[in-house]
């Protein structure tokens, strides 16, 4: 009995669905001249489609990376790590900017409004992801660029948080030096009491950790006196 090859196996493959092959063409396709023409057509314009999407390794790869910046950027956050490289413009700004976006502001925030409840230095944990982190700043009201807006909130989202006290909170990265800066609205924040978390930076904007929250060091005092 002959030996069946690799290539003559797929030789007889392709014999035998030549048949039904033709037979779902001739079916899908029609009987006259113009639908055929009609239905090739429109065959050739799928198989693009496929091309370009779901059989496209570059599509998928930007798909995934879609689908990532969108699940970090669900509560705004902006990553500095130690030897990474320079983040984009808008996520600098998480971490200082002279528009006073994002809690940079210099003016003093004061009086302190009855309906911002968190308080600078109190330790807090973000609701959907559930991370620890620490506030450093607050505005009564979201400030922040538009585009940065558009990005994070929806149409509704926007115009409703637009109305909503923003804290700026730090949170620990993923490596040991690595930091997570988020402009954060109120209702995704949860104050924590007795719990000091490990986060690089700290020291620049506290002097101690008194036991239930992080003391301000003297010039972020200044800025937030109500919030001793």
């Amino acid at each position: 009995m002959p030996q069946l090859t690799g290539s003559a196996l797929l030789q007889l493959a392709l014999l035998l669905s030549a048949v039904p092959a033709q037979y779902f063409i001739c079916r899908w396709s029609g009987s006259t001249a113009a639908q055929r023409y009609h239905a090739t057509a429109r065959f050739l314009r799928i198989w693009k489609e496929w091309r370009s999407s779901y059989l496209n390794g570059t599509a998928w790869s930007d798909w995934a990376n879609e689908q990532m910046s969108k699940a970090k950027s669900l509560v705004g956050l902006g990553q500095e790590e130690q030897l990474g490289a320079a983040p984009p413009p808008i996520e600098t700004m998480l971490y200082d900017n002279d528009e006073g976006f994002f809690g940079a502001s210099k003016v003093a925030r004061s009086p302190r409004p009855p309906f911002v409840f968190l308080r600078v230095g109190e330790v807090v944990m973000e609701r959907k992801g559930h991370m620890v982190g620490v506030v450093v700043s607050w505005d009564p009201e979201m400030r922040a660029p538009p585009e940065w807006v558009d990005r994070v909130y929806s149409n509704s989202e926007g115009i409703k948080a637009e109305r909503t006290p923003h804290y700026k909170v730090l949170f620990g990265g993923p490596g040991p030096s690595s930091l997570l800066v988020a402009y954060l609205p109120q209702t995704q924040l949860e104050r924590i009491s007795g719990l000091q978390p490990e986060i690089p930076t700290l020291e620049n904007y506290f002097t101690h950790f008194d036991g239930e929250r992080f003391v301000m060091q003297p010039w972020l005092r200044d800025l937030f006196p109500e919030d001793v």
